[in-house]
């Protein structure tokens, strides 16, 4: 099945499968993120920037997260 054609089908799905789908794929989509980072982590490729943010942080170059964005 080509993309043009996948966009098709989900184009014309009734609003409820349009929702399952759109939750099945985004949890494949967040599934597949963490496959990628433990691949590049397992190739070394982000040794670079976790001894970098070491570093910061021991240095005291680091401001806390806001993971709620309701909190702002």
């Amino acid at each position: 099945m080509s993309v043009e054609e996948l966009e098709k089908a989900v184009s014309e799905l009734p609003r409820e499968d349009l929702t399952r789908f759109s939750s099945w794929f985004q949890n494949y989509m967040a599934e597949e993120w963490d496959r990628q980072i433990e691949k590049d982590l397992k190739a070394g490729r982000l040794d670079k920037l976790i001894e970098e943010a070491k570093d910061d942080i021991a240095a005291g170059r680091y401001r806390a997260m806001v993971l709620d964005r309701h909190t702002r």
